[in-house]
C-alpha cells in the first residue's frame, strides 16, 4: 500500500472554488460568461478581468483574512468582486442593498471591513453608514464607486466625493493580469462572511469557508442536475448565500450569467425570450410576479426557497411553462440544505398531487450528511407519519465555520453536532421533510396549535388572493387567533373582494379554530430583499390592533 501512496502534501491541496473560474477559462474560453444590458464578456475575459482587480486590491495592502465588502445590485462588477476580492486572500462580504444606512454602518463596523465597493446608486447610502460609523476604535474603510453603462451613471463624478479613492474600472485597468492569485493555505481558511436577513432576530454574521463553499457549489450544480453552459438569469440576489452558490456553480460548469440591475415580470420574460435562458433562482415572491404565459416552447428551470410555496403557486406557474423544484436552506447551512429531489413515478399522479409534492422540502441535498425533524428538547427524533412537528436539525459539509465574533450564539445553535435551525417541520414516511412553520411563528389559540403555512397555503387556493401571511392576533378569550394579511391581485375584473368573503372560504378547507378570526387587505406585503415576508412587522401590526372586538378592519 505504501508504493500507492502519492509524494508527501500531494493530495493535501486546499479545495476551493476559486478555482472554477480559472479552469472556465481553459474550457470554455470564448464562451460568454456574462450579459448585461450591451456588455458581453467571455470567460477568458473575467478570468482576466478578476485577476487586474485582484492585483489593484492587493496594492492596497489588503489581503489574507481582511473583510472587503460590496454594495451593489446584480451586475457585473457584483459577480467578479465575488473572485477578485477572495483571490486575494481576503473574505468577500455581499451587502444587503435593501438595508438603511443605520444597518449598513452597524454591519461595517462588526465585519470591520477594510475596503467598500459600492454601486453608484447607492454611494449616499455609504455615505450616510460611514458617518455613523463610531469615533473611536473603528477605521474608516476605503471606498470604491462602481459605475456601470447605464446612463445616469455618468451623473456621478469623483471630484464632488473625496472620500471615493477610485472607480471600479480604473482599478480593473490598473491591474496586473499575470497576478498570481493567492490559494489558500487551508481550505477551512473563511472565503464569505455573509450576515443573516434578520427576519426574526438580530442579523448575524456568518463565515463559511472554502471547503463549504466548495462542497456547497458542488451539490447546488448536482441536486438541480445543472448541465454544462446553461443561460442563467440573476433574479436572486447575489449578496443572498452567493446566489445559493450559482455565483462559484456557474463558473464551475460554464454559464452565462444574464445580469439584471433590478426586474419585474416584464423583465424576466423579455430576458427569457432574448437570452433563452434555462435556469433562474428566486423566492416565491417571484413566482407570483410570473402571471404572464411563457414565451412558447422555452421550458426555465426554477429553483425557489424561503416560506414553502402554496400547491396553488406551483401548480399556476408550471402551468406557464415553468418547471419549479423547491429547496429548503439557510444562510448558516451555506445555502440549500435539502431539495424536493422528483421521482419519476410521481409524473403520472394528477397536476394538484403533483403540485402538493412539489411544495414539500424534500430530502438532505448531496452535500449534507444527515437531517432529520427531533424534539426540541430531547433530542429525539419524531415519528415519520407527516403529523408530528419538531424542530428540522442538519449537519454536512457545507455548513458554516460559526457566527462571527459570537461563540455564545454558534455554541446555542450547534448541539452534538446538530444545526438546530428554528424551524418547525414534519417528517413523512416516505423520508421527505415539510416544513410547517418557524418555531416562533406556530400561532396558539386556545391550547391548540396552528401552522401559520397550512392556512395560508388555502389562503392561495382562493382566486383573487396575490400574496397571503398569517399571523397570531391577540386575542381576550382565546389567546391569539390566525390573522390573515392579503394582497389582491390586480385588474380580476371581480367585485372588491371582502374579509368576510375570505374567511367564508376557508371554512370548510381548514378546522374551525385554524380559520382566520380577521383579515387585513394590503397593497404590498413587507418583505425583506430576498423576497421573505416579514412576519416580524405583521405580528407588531396585528399586536397594536388590539383584541378583534376593540378594532375595527
Amino acid at each position: 500500500m505504501d508504493a500507492l501512496r502519492k509524494p508527501n502534501g500531494a493530495n493535501s491541496s486546499p479545495l476551493t472554488p476559486l478555482g472554477f473560474l480559472e479552469r472556465a477559462a481553459i474550457i470554455y474560453t470564448e464562451s460568454p460568461s456574462i450579459v448585461y444590458n450591451d456588455l458581453t464578456y467571455t470567460w477568458s475575459d473575467t478570468f482576466r478581468r478578476c485577476l487586474q482587480l485582484a492585483s489593484s486590491i492587493s496594492r492596497l495592502a489588503i489581503g489574507k483574512g481582511d473583510v472587503v465588502s460590496v454594495l451593489a445590485p446584480n451586475i457585473p462588477a457584483t459577480y467578479e468582486l465575488h473572485f477578485a476580492v477572495t483571490m486575494t486572500g481576503a473574505v468577500i462580504n455581499a451587502l444587503n442593498t435593501r438595508l438603511d444606512a443605520r444597518n449598513v454602518s452597524t454591519l461595517l463596523a462588526h465585519s470591520e471591513s477594510k475596503l467598500v465597493f459600492v454601486d453608484y446608486q447607492l454611494t449616499r447610502l455609504i455615505q450616510d453608514a460611514v458617518s455613523l460609523l463610531p469615533a473611536d476604535g473603528c477605521a474608516r474603510p476605503l471606498l470604491v464607486v462602481i459605475k456601470d453603462d447605464a446612463p445616469a451613471a455618468a451623473s456621478f463624478t469623483m471630484d464632488n466625493n473625496k472620500l471615493f479613492i477610485s472607480s471600479y474600472e480604473s482599478m480593473v485597468e490598473a491591474g496586473d493580469p499575470g497576478f498570481i492569485w493567492v490559494q489558500p493555505k487551508s481550505d477551512r481558511d473563511p472565503l464569505t462572511l455573509m450576515y443573516t436577513s434578520g427576519t426574526t432576530s438580530a442579523p448575524k454574521g456568518v463565515v463559511h469557508s472554502h471547503h463549504g463553499t466548495f462542497i456547497g457549489t458542488i451539490s447546488s450544480l448536482f441536486d438541480w442536475f445543472v448541465p454544462r453552459q446553461p443561460v442563467y438569469l440573476w433574479t436572486l440576489p447575489m449578496f443572498h448565500v452567493s446566489g445559493w452558490n450559482f455565483v462559484w456553480g456557474m463558473a464551475a460548469v460554464g454559464g452565462t450569467n444574464v445580469c439584471l440591475r433590478k426586474f419585474d415580470a416584464s423583465v424576466i420574460y423579455n430576458s427569457v425570450h432574448t437570452y433563452h435562458v434555462t435556469h433562474m433562482c428566486g423566492a416565491p415572491v417571484v413566482l407570483n410576479m410570473l402571471t404572464n404565459p411563457a414565451p412558447a416552447g422555452q421550458k426555465v428551470k426554477i429553483l425557489t426557497s424561503g416560506a414553502p410555496p402554496p400547491a396553488a403557486v406551483v401548480l399556476r406557474v408550471e402551468s406557464l411553462g415553468f418547471e419549479v423544484m423547491h429547496l429548503y436552506g439557510m444562510t448558516e447551512a451555506g445555502g440549500p440544505a435539502a431539495a424536493c429531489a422528483w421521482k419519476n413515478e410521481w409524473d403520472r399522479l394528477p397536476a394538484t398531487d403533483r403540485a402538493r409534492l412539489k411544495a414539500r422540502q424534500g430530502v438532505r441535498t448531496t452535500g449534507m450528511t444527515d437531517l432529520d425533524v427531533v424534539d426540541p428538547e430531547s433530542g429525539v427524533s419524531v415519528k415519520r407519519d407527516g403529523l408530528t412537528q419538531g424542530e428540522i436539525v442538519i449537519k454536512g459539509g457545507s455548513m458554516m465555520s460559526g457566527y462571527f465574533k459570537d461563540p455564545d450564539s454558534t455554541a446555542k445553535s450547534i448541539r452534538n453536532g446538530w444545526f438546530y435551525t428554528g424551524d418547525m417541520g414534519v417528517m413523512h414516511p416516505d423520508g421527505y421533510l415539510e416544513i410547517k412553520d418557524r418555531s416562533k411563528d406556530i400561532i396558539i389559540s386556545g391550547g391548540e396549535n396552528i401552522s401559520s403555512v397550512e392556512v395560508e397555503s388555502v389562503l392561495y387556493l382562493h382566486p383573487s388572493v396575490n400574496e397571503a401571511a398569517v399571523v397570531g392576533r391577540p386575542d381576550e378569550y382565546w389567546g391569539e387567533t390566525p390573522c390573515a394579511f392579503v394582497s389582491l391581485k390586480d385588474g380580476d375584473g371581480k367585485p372588491q373582494t371582502t374579509g368576510e368573503e375570505i374567511m367564508k372560504f376557508c371554512k370548510g378547507k381548514l378546522s374551525g379554530y385554524m380559520v382566520p378570526k380577521s383579515v387585513v387587505f394590503k397593497h404590498e406585503l413587507p418583505k425583506t430583499s430576498t423576497g421573505k415576508i416579514q412576519k416580524h412587522v405583521l405580528r407588531k401590526i396585528a399586536k397594536n390592533m388590539g383584541f378583534p372586538g376593540n378594532s375595527r378592519l
